[in-house]
């Protein structure tokens, strides 16, 4: 079967960032045993499903600020994990860190574990932005978790939030050059988006912040494409650049509409079993979810069959991220119907698509209004 992963939630930061929609939450205290056990019991739950024992190409570790975990908690899940799936002997391991929860010993800890490639979020490159975004860490320890991450780990991403309010191409193109200096294989590179709930987007809505102009932000992008494209480093999805063969191989996997497994609050996943395909979601509030592991064995609020045309569209929508874009005899499959000819022409013409035999790629241009392209081509 295809490849699975693991999708590991950990909801907890520091602070809440104000353009941060996720599902994070600041707490005083944290029982960590508490945690460590109901997360590897979810597994458990989950695991007792499937048709099948399945090895995992890959477990993410997202959150919230998963940095702030405990190794042992980390070590714990992994353990649970190897035990009921299996590794695939290439397994990608990754922990999303925050600079300001880094520190060697932590991250030998997790080294020791098993994972084996970090995301860094570090979003400016600029102290006076990074306050702005909300962010406790300044650029020179973000530049040392940076260092530290590529001494400890085998592999390393790097994450920039960029087209931030009032930045300039000259601004954003010296934050580029320093990044790219830093040596790393992966980078995340982001355009700031005004979320519904968040601070930023009650800002926005009261005038005291201003969206950066849509021509600038671009401008902003092409510059983006240019520089990662001359240092080796296309974009193979919207905001993800690699080196070829150090693309994030867990996020392919959502890309892909393959399966994965969501465990801990407000975790999403999608499984096939019995050869229908299960979309499953958790409780977001913490101590709600811990309270239905608890109980029952799991957090779950959803487990329910994605019929084959909602399928076809999410895999549509997913495939058209990536530069290796889609096969669309299987997303026709999906959808039950063809997929007009003049309506792919009509967005060749524009610029918005490509099409070689059987595979559909939006261009970079298309990358940027991809709602648009799949509500033309799914009609």
């Amino acid at each position: 079967m295809a490849d699975l992963g693991i999708y590991v939630h950990w909801p907890f930061c520091l602070s809440k960032c104000p353009y941060c929609d996720f599902n994070s939450h600041v707490r005083a205290k944290i029982d960590d045993a508490a945690w460590a056990q109901a997360l590897t019991r979810e597994l458990e739950t989950i695991a007792a499903r499937l048709d099948a024992r399945r090895p995992l190409a890959s477990i993410f570790f997202g959150g919230g600020t998963p940095s702030l975990m405990p190794g042992r908690t980390v070590a714990s899940v992994l353990q649970t994990a190897e035990r009921l799936f299996g590794f695939a002997h290439n397994i990608e391991i990754t922990l999303e860190a925050n600079p300001t929860s880094v520190d060697a010993a932590r991250f030998r800890d997790y080294r020791a574990a098993g994972v084996n490639r970090v995301s860094l979020g570090v979003q400016a490159l600029n102290d006076e932005d990074l306050r702005a975004l909300g962010r406790l860490h300044t650029v020179d320890e973000a530049l040392r978790a940076v260092a530290l991450a590529q001494a400890t780990f085998p592999r390393a991403s790097f994450d920039l939030i960029y087209a931030r309010p009032r930045q300039t191409a000259e601004a954003w193109d010296a934050e580029l050059t320093r990044a790219l200096g830093q040596g790393c294989t992966h980078y995340s590179l982001y355009q700031l988006t005004f979320e519904e709930g968040t601070p930023f987007h009650a800002a926005l809505t009261r005038g005291t912040m201003t969206e950066l102009d849509t021509d600038v932000a671009a401008s902003l992008y092409e510059l983006t494409q240019a520089r990662m494209n001359a240092a080796g480093l296309p974009a193979y999805e919207i905001s993800n650049h690699a080196k070829p063969g150090e693309e994030s191989r867990h996020n392919l996997i959502y890309w892909r509409y393959g399966d994965y497994v969501g465990v801990g609050p407000g975790a999403h996943g999608r499984l096939t079993i019995g050869g229908k395909k299960i979309a499953t979601a958790t409780e977001r509030q913490p101590e709600a979810w811990l309270a239905g592991v608890a109980e029952r064995g799991d957090g779950l609020e959803r487990w329910e069959n994605v019929s084959a045309h909602e399928q076809g569209t999410e895999a549509l929508l997913m495939g058209l991220r990536l530069s290796e874009g889609i096969e669309r005899t299987h997303i026709e499959s999906l959808l039950g119907q063809a997929i007009p000819q003049s309506r792919i022409a009509a967005l060749e013409a524009q610029g918005f698509l490509t099409r070689d035999a059987n595979r559909l790629r939006t261009t970079p241009k298309g990358r940027l209004v991809l709602n648009a392209i799949l509500k033309e081509l799914v009609a």
